[in-house]
């Protein structure tokens, strides 16, 4: 047996849990298979945390229920490392460079309210279309192999389109669900031979998943209408619960809860969707954005920690307290062919997405077309990094502006 095979995790502390991940969050671009190297690189090569069997089986556990993978990922590391501290520390410190940079970008959107700022907006907006349809085709290859799911996606697109709201999405996550334990062939997760010490039983887990549904189905009763912070926790609650196969899928969660009843408008939404595109962390970091976006006046840091809190919560319960249950629900062949639907499903979502809201709200002209296709290109074939990307979408749509005085 290797060395690596042998590792265990030796108990640690929170400060040095909080400094490794700080530095994975000042420096980790790329998203959330990006992270994954870094992590592998961080806790697997360097510090000799895990072992490259329970790197795998965390990994599985991640990957297999909704949330922000990358994060429930620090996040779990964190915890075996040092416990719930641990937990905490890799929490914060992950996700804290992220949401400061786009608390700090929303502070800055009213200065772009002349040409040149509606031009640099714009620039962003361009920059989603090319990130959604990346999203889409890797996706699309990805969690759709074969009929059945290629199927499954389609239809998820076309009812989206015909009936895009919060509810419709909830309807086809369920239904995505339902036709893959019926449509698809029993599978179950490869077990990994490293054992994961969570420092508590089945009794705590079984708590944290309660927590969970009862979150799930309590906020929005207490919700209203208004964008107020009982309406805000519910909706980054909701989205946080039901996103399944990577951060992107956020958008049309999010859009239609946020942009469709008019809390903020499709400018402000994108810019920020852009912006969370081009820096390091979690993409779930967007969540800071829209929280200062929505605010009252003064009230920017409470609304955006509130929309932090309540966009991580949902994943994090989940993880934690499937964590002791792993062994049993990973044979589970209905559940993995539940989350195999729901996986081709989400595909619909974010492809149905991406003609409207994101497509129709940022191309109007054929150079926007050209700029899109373009930046679709960089992404996808030559493997440009988001920040070059959004560079050159900004060119795109400034300098015929600044040309022009």
């Amino acid at each position: 047996m290797s060395d690596d095979a042998q590792t265990e995790v030796q108990p640690g502390t929170p400060g040095e849990v909080f400094l490794a991940f700080l530095k994975l969050g000042l420096t980790s671009f790329g998203g959330p298979v990006a992270h994954v190297g870094y992590f592998r690189s961080e806790f697997v090569g360097r510090r000799k945390w895990l072992s490259d069997e329970q790197f795998g089986q965390l990994l599985a556990i991640c990957q297999f229920l909704p949330g922000p993978a990358s994060s429930q990922f620090g996040l779990s590391i964190g915890l075996l490392r040092s416990g719930w501290r641990g937990a905490l520390a890799a929490f914060v410190a992950f996700t804290l460079p992220s949401v400061l940079l786009l608390v700090l970008f929303a502070a800055a959107l009213p200065w772009l309210s002349g040409p040149v700022g509606k031009a640099t907006l714009h620039g962003t907006k361009l920059m989603a279309s090319a990130v959604v349809a990346h999203a889409v085709f890797g996706m699309a290859t990805r969690l759709c192999p074969d009929r059945p799911r290629q199927t499954i996606a389609i239809v998820s697109a076309v009812t989206i389109l015909l009936a895009s709201s919060a509810s419709a999405q909830l309807g086809v996550v369920v239904l995505a669900a339902m036709a893959g334990v019926v449509l698809l062939p029993g599978k179950s997760i490869p077990e990994a031979s490293g054992c994961l010490d969570v420092p508590y039983g089945a009794g705590i887990g079984g708590l944290l998943l309660a927590v969970f549904v009862c979150l799930l189905c309590g906020l929005p009763s207490i919700a209203t209408s208004a964008p107020d912070l009982s309406s805000l926790a519910a909706v980054f609650y909701r989205a946080g619960a039901l996103v399944f196969g990577g951060g992107h899928v956020v958008l049309p969660l999010l859009e239609a809860s946020v942009v469709a009843p008019g809390w903020a408008t499709p400018d402000e939404f994108f810019a920020g969707y852009a912006a969370a595109q081009a820096i390091p962390g979690p993409m779930f970091a967007f969540s800071a954005y829209l929280g200062a976006v929505l605010a009252p006046e003064h009230s920017g840091l409470v609304w955006s920690t509130v929309a932090v809190v309540f966009m991580f919560l949902p994943g994090f319960l989940l993880v934690t307290g499937v964590l002791p249950f792993w062994k049993a629900v990973s044979h589970s062949s209905t559940a993995t062919r539940a989350i195999a639907g729901v996986n081709a499903g989400v595909v619909g979502l974010l492809a149905a997405a991406l003609y409207s809201p994101v497509f129709t709200s940022a191309v109007s002209t054929t150079a926007d077309m050209a700029t899109v296709l373009s930046a679709w290109a960089l992404l996808s074939v030559w493997k440009a990094s988001p920040l070059a990307v959004l560079a050159c979408c900004l060119s795109a749509s400034v300098l015929p502006v600044w040309l022009s005085f």
